[in-house]
């Protein structure tokens, strides 16, 4: 009887200590939310109603909302008139919206941090923030549609590449870009009664063909009347996979590949390396949870990934797509594994590189960039983690969940995303941008490379000089030192890529812009076209001992266990599945031979 007891008692603990812990993570969890179009007549009421709308937080969840000024401090807003307080700032700034940080908690006491608060939770590495857009009391953001849809104010079709319309976080309603400002009804939620509107139910087309749904999860999906110029590139890659299908009879599952390591880890993925059963063949395998994409924009940033994956594999310095499949509970891509680490594992080893070492990656990765660029793809992530080296020593880039899709030349976006030490100073200014962000992303990672360290370290005991905001001023204002260790050349191509005004970068001109960069005196060594074609041998070859060259990735990552965790059916009956319809893909660019046959 004692045992049994003991064996309760024990039992009941370490339920306990689960909820607990369950509990500090809740408390400890918050989110950035990047609010723009704000009307000064929003009250405090409203803007908390939003916030739990937008953050899912339940009515009965406290919460306390954060926003930070322009000296870098976190304000608390707490009422209206602390939220006036922030519209005065935030209308004189303008910088680029108002950042709140949203905390489902509250603080012990007034004045103190909420539970889970700490100075470095307003310093990440990549992120995108959520951008809103307001009119006609809608709350707009923006969506790529996986399905036919029609714009509920002019109702035609809206398709197109990226975020083609608008969809309100709160009734739903889809609508054009061009259109969302010239709504005559407020939001369908904020009405006393819905008999009076005119909207279809969720933007749906009454005049949509449901027999032929149409998908942009798939390349093959993409509407007839697109412009075939922009789509040629990448017509082989749609006209094989039917006859994939057809000789293969089934699509690649999870069944089909051997796990082996844990590589790499991200906010919404893990990378594993596995191997496929049937060739033996070595791949890396993002692993993303579906319970994680669970909004519009997290949906478009998988979207996009996809696409970009797509169209790389045509590119030797990119990172191509094999396959994509899917389960209830998850999302699977399989891309090229590169074995030689990447840039940020070897530059803790070596602290700097030779300046010809530099001048190598630096124009492979131009080569890289181009052809996005030429593809409307805006990269908007590059940084020593993203650039890897394969058993050669050549550059792959890899990670493409920042780009934004159908840019053209002259054309510009406005999300304010990156990695904060990289962002370029037109994104913090809150301008729109285009290609010109990533040349000067390109200028910072060369500096890194060359001088060893970042052109904007804060070496400081000083807490306020730590922060986000103040890295973000010294981006804007200081002016950037070059060491006098580097040649005359490395520190031209460095103040042509860190040049402030976006007009006046390296790299920017419309019409000459990668001229400009290939006929600069640091590349003048570098034969272009043997280097695209990969005839130039590499400064460095990785040292690779075993069969996958683990040796070159963080044992952080390797050491884990190799492992999925199992499926919890309640969150799977949470998950809406048609919003990854079409998302299975096979690419035969790079299918080995014996998977072809």
């Amino acid at each position: 009887m004692l045992i049994i007891v003991l064996i309760i008692t024990v039992i009941l603990l370490l339920l306990i200590i689960i909820l607990i812990s369950r509990l500090k993570a809740c408390l400890s969890d918050q989110m950035c939310v990047l609010i723009t179009d704000l009307s000064a007549s929003l009250t405090f009421v409203e803007l908390c109603e939003e916030v739990r709308v937008m953050c899912c937080v339940a009515k009965q969840q406290p919460i306390t909302l954060k926003w930070i000024d322009d000296e870098g401090d976190p304000c608390t807003i707490s009422s209206q008139m602390e939220l006036d307080e922030a519209f005065r700032i935030y209308s004189r700034t303008r910088r680029s919206g108002l950042l709140l940080h949203v905390f489902p908690s509250i603080p012990e006491q007034p004045g103190m941090p909420c539970p889970g608060e700490d100075k470095s939770i307003y310093r990440r590495g990549a992120r995108r923030w959520r951008k809103l857009y307001r009119a006609s009391g809608h709350l707009f953001q923006a969506k790529r549609f996986n399905r036919r849809a029609c714009c509920g104010h002019c109702r035609e079709r809206i398709w197109g590449l990226g975020g083609q319309g608008y969809k309100c976080i709160n009734c739903k309603l889809l609508v054009h870009k061009r259109c969302h400002r010239l709504l005559p009804q407020t939001c369908q939620k904020l009405m006393v009664s819905s008999r009076h509107t005119a909207w279809t139910p969720a933007g749906s087309c009454p005049h949509a063909d449901s027999a032929q749904p149409e998908t942009h999860w798939s390349a093959s999906s993409v509407p007839q009347d697109s412009d075939p110029n922009r789509l040629q590139d990448i017509s082989a890659v749609v006209d094989g996979i039917d006859g994939i299908k057809l000789s293969q009879g089934v699509a690649l599952g999870l069944g089909d590949f051997e796990l082996i390591r844990v590589i790499g880890r991200g906010s919404y993925a893990k990378v594993l390396l596995v191997r496929l059963k049937k060739t033996e063949q070595a791949y890396a395998m993002k692993v993303v949870k579906k319970e994680l994409v669970h909004d519009d924009e997290d949906i478009d940033w998988v979207q996009t990934e996809k696409h970009v994956f797509e169209q790389a594999s045509m590119n030797p310095f990119l990172v191509g797509l094999h396959s994509c499949f899917q389960t209830e509970s998850r999302l699977f891509l399989v891309i090229e594994y590169v074995n030689g680490g990447d840039l940020m594992f070897h530059m803790q080893r070596q602290r700097k590189l030779p300046e010809d070492h530099a001048r190598f990656y630096a124009a492979e990765i131009c080569i890289a960039l181009n052809f996005l660029h030429e593809k409307g793809i805006i990269y908007r992530d590059l940084k020593l983690d993203n650039v890897l080296l394969d058993h050669e020593g050549h550059v792959k880039l890899t990670d493409y969940g920042m780009c934004k899709e159908g840019i053209r030349p002259g054309d510009t976006t406005s999300t304010f995303c990156g990695t904060p030490n990289y962002i370029a100073p037109e994104i913090l200014r809150g301008e729109d941008y285009g290609f010109s962000v990533d040349w000067w992303a390109l200028g910072v990672l060369m500096f890194e490379m060359m001088a060893g360290r970042s052109p904007f370290d804060i070496i400081t005991d000083n807490p306020d000089m730590n922060t986000e905001e103040y890295l973000f001023q010294v981006i804007l204002e200081k002016p950037i030192r070059i060491p006098r260790s580097l040649s005359v050349k490395a520190a031209g191509v460095l103040k042509g890529f860190l040049n402030k005004d976006p007009k006046e970068r390296l790299g920017c001109q419309v019409q000459t812009g990668f001229t400009d960069i290939k006929s600069h005196t640091f590349f003048r060594s570098i034969g272009w076209d043997q280097l695209e074609k990969k005839e130039m041998t590499p400064p460095f070859k990785p040292q690779i001992s075993d069969e996958y060259g683990l040796e070159n990735f963080d044992t952080q990552f390797t050491n884990e266990p190799v492992q999925l965790t199992p499926d919890d059916q309640d969150v799977i009956k949470r998950i809406d599945q048609s919003e990854f319809e079409g998302f299975e893909y096979i690419n035969p660019l790079l299918l080995s031979t014996e998977e072809s046959v």
